[in-house]
């Protein structure tokens, strides 16, 4: 698959000499949902601004579809739209007005049928004469996403896009990330809500400390860091955890009634057949048993702890 976006050992540092991003090398493939996640501070929004030409690299090259973005900046940032975190528009300005002067900014013809249908798209057409001032907080943000879809951008940056936005206003939006996709738009998007990047992402990236830790595909991801849960529900309660089941590691909770077990998918055994045959021996005996998979949330969690 080829790549629109090639970040080739990208470094920042800033002048008080932190080092928010350290070698990052990072190929965004053509037409996929990218999932950048990261704890705070990690490097994700320098991360994104540096692409988007709104700060200077220290060290390393990003390219777009191609143009470098210092020695062809006005070619490269054409290709992009960027919805920012926070929210920055003209408060006093209509919907249309504020949509159909971003596009002019990057000198592209009028097309008020193109306004239109961003706008129709984002559920924001019955506000295209509302001021920006008399806007909810979700539909501000859709009036961010409308401004950076004005110019017909091949690439989409969204930082933590739906931050603040209501669940039914976030499902719609994300009905129109997919159907942008379709269309051919990259999307890269950050956010905090893990479960959406689980959702939505054909990829997932790992930033920590300014470092890349990670890039994987979601069903890839899932498969080699998720882990399986088993747990073992009691028919009595016991104090502690025999010596002789010591090599499975079990953890007992529940007050003594339940007993936990985690065991590798991608091992090619289990260890359950054992453990069973183990806890009969030890004489405890079990009413009931279920697994739970391991969550995009708990190996996001996993990543950013480890030493």
């Amino acid at each position: 698959m080829s790549s629109i976006i090639s970040v080739a050992n990208l470094s920042k540092t800033y002048g008080s000499g932190f080092k928010a991003l350290n070698g990052i090398n990072l190929d965004i493939h053509r037409g996929e949902i990218f999932a950048l996640l990261g704890p705070n501070g990690a490097g994700k929004t320098t991360l994104i601004s540096i692409i988007c030409g709104i700060a200077n690299p220290t060290g390393g090259s990003v390219s777009v579809d191609g143009h470098d973005i210092i020695q062809s900046y006005r070619a490269a940032r054409s290709l992009i739209g960027l919805v920012p975190q926070e929210l920055h528009t003209d408060a006093f300005e209509t919907v249309w007005a504020t949509t159909s002067f971003s596009r002019g900014l990057f000198g592209k013809p009028k097309n008020p049928a193109h306004i239109e249908k961003v706008l129709r798209d984002l559920s924001l057409w019955d506000k295209k004469d509302s001021k920006i001032v008399t806007l909810s907080g979700g539909m501000k943000r859709r009036v961010m996403i409308a401004k950076a879809l004005s110019h017909e951008p091949q690439i989409l940056f969204l930082d933590e896009p739906t931050a603040g936005v209501d669940v039914e206003l976030r499902k719609g939006m994300w009905e129109v990330v997919r159907t942008l996709q379709a269309s051919g738009v990259t999307i890269i998007l950050t956010t905090h809500y893990i479960e959406e990047a689980e959702q939505m992402a054909d990829r997932i990236g790992v930033i920590n400390k300014g470092e890349i830790i990670l890039v994987e595909d979601k069903a890839g991801l899932m498969q080699k860091l998720g882990k399986k849960q088993l747990k073992l529900h009691l028919h009595g309660k016991i104090e502690a955890i025999p010596p002789s089941l010591a090599a499975y590691n079990l953890e007992l909770s529940d007050q003594g009634c339940e007993l936990v077990y985690d065991y590798d998918t991608k091992g090619e055994r289990t260890g359950i057949t054992s453990l069973l045959s183990d806890l009969r021996d030890a004489g405890i005996r079990i009413s009931d048993l279920d697994t739970s998979q391991s969550t995009l949330e708990d190996i996001f969690v996993s990543l950013v702890r480890a030493p």
